[in-house]
């Protein structure tokens, strides 16, 4: 809309495309901005025109990064103040508790996923009573004290933690320090009980995103001999013998930290579950020629890049990983293997799967493919939010 046919609810820099506003992704990259005069500080509320002058939103500015701009609204009439934060995020956690109806099933999940809640640059995940805030903009940081007074409407009682990784801080220049990590939390997730540690290198403390795809698995594992690779904290694993009655299980990963963590909630559930800490591809290469095999094989990697041109790599590793871990999975079994990488699309992902599936001598019969909990929405005209592919197979 024209900027004169309406008044701005605030003064605000102004920043200039290059280009018409031909798209409503909420991410304007470096190279469709002109350079504003005099600088912006990153971060900083500005309003947007296009190239004829043209008002066409409203959002974060960083000039220090690839993504320029974020667009928070469209509505002329809108303000990025106190008042925006608390309908945003009261609409995103209404979401998440009255229609996805998650308190009925678990008291930890996503509260806010960025883009498709409309606070891009934004993730918020619940633990019990710790509300864990990640900022992957410098804008959403600068509002921090108006996000935690909106969330605190909704969890009176939480006690908050909040932090950035480092490779954000460095392309959003913006210098996050975070609070002490409050104490562990348990969690209870379908019945079945996790110690998440907040403020650990582990993302926001748990994989919440796999929630469904755990009890899914744990649902073919009775009786059954389990190995869940790249076992984190022991998610999958845990779920197969505590909720699936597995008859053994065994969980495989190369963090020390991870391992302790996951005989924590081994114990924490009273099963018992053999955990090893190793490399995947030299263990797994190591039990082949014995002709060890599982009835049932997740494989849940970390992802395996953030850049573009490493995609050709990532493949590659997924390939040589499927088919390690396909070549221990007995006749007739289950075979979950995930890719929580965003860059590497579903597609090529299963095309990677085909080819490991080939040098290991096995047809997979998939029988679902599922992703991320639907408290990890996406917007359909922003694709990156659809990251997580989590494949079911039966091997023959």
């Amino acid at each position: 809309m024209n900027s004169d046919s309406a008044r701005s609810p605030q003064e605000l820099p102004q920043v200039r495309l290059k280009i018409e506003r031909r798209s409503s992704h909420p991410w304007i990259f470096q190279k469709m901005v002109q350079k504003p005069t005099p600088r912006i500080p990153p971060g900083s509320v500005v309003d947007i025109v296009d190239n004829r002058g043209q008002w066409v939103g409203r959002g974060f500015y960083n000039g220090h990064s690839r993504i320029a701009l974020r667009v928070l609204t469209s509505r002329y009439d809108e303000a990025i103040d106190e008042g925006f934060f608390a309908r945003q995020l009261g609409a995103a956690i209404a979401f998440r508790r009255e229609i996805l109806r998650l308190d009925e099933v678990t008291d930890a999940y996503r509260l806010v996923h960025a883009e498709a809640d409309g606070l891009s640059g934004l993730v918020v995940d619940r633990f019990a009573n710790t509300i864990v805030i990640e900022f992957f903009a410098a804008g959403m940081y600068k509002k921090r004290a108006a996000i935690m007074d909106a969330l605190c409407g909704h969890f009176p009682d939480a006690q908050f933690y909040y932090f950035a990784e480092d490779h954000v801080r460095k392309q959003e220049s913006f210098d996050c320090r975070p609070p002490e990590p409050p104490s562990p939390a348990i969690i209870t997730e379908y019945g079945v009980k996790f110690r998440v540690a907040v403020g650990s290198k582990h993302k926001t403390g748990f994989f919440v995103d796999q929630r469904d795809n755990r009890k899914t698995f744990a649902d073919f594992c009775k009786g059954r001999r389990v190995l869940d690779i790249c076992c984190n904290t022991g998610g999958f694993s845990v779920y197969a013998k505590a909720r699936g009655q597995a008859a053994e299980v065994v969980g495989l990963d190369l963090d020390e930290q991870a391992i302790d963590l996951a005989k924590h909630n081994a114990k924490l559930n009273q099963v018992n579950i053999r955990y090893i800490q190793a490399d995947l591809f030299a263990w797994l290469r190591d039990i082949i020629p014995q002709g060890e095999l599982f009835d049932a094989v997740v494989l849940d990697p970390a992802k395996l890049t953030r850049d573009r041109d490493d995609v050709p790599a990532a493949l590659r590793k997924y390939c040589d990983m499927n088919r390690l871990a396909l070549q221990v999975v007995r006749p007739g079994g289950i075979f979950l293997t995930c890719s929580c990488t965003g860059l590497v699309s579903e597609a090529d992902f299963l095309e990677s799967l085909r080819r490991a599936a080939w040098q290991a001598g096995r047809t997979l019969q998939v029988f679902k493919i599922a992703g991320a909990a639907p408290d990890h929405p996406f917007l359909l005209n922003v694709p990156e939010g659809r990251y997580l592919k989590a494949v079911f197979c039966r091997v023959q």
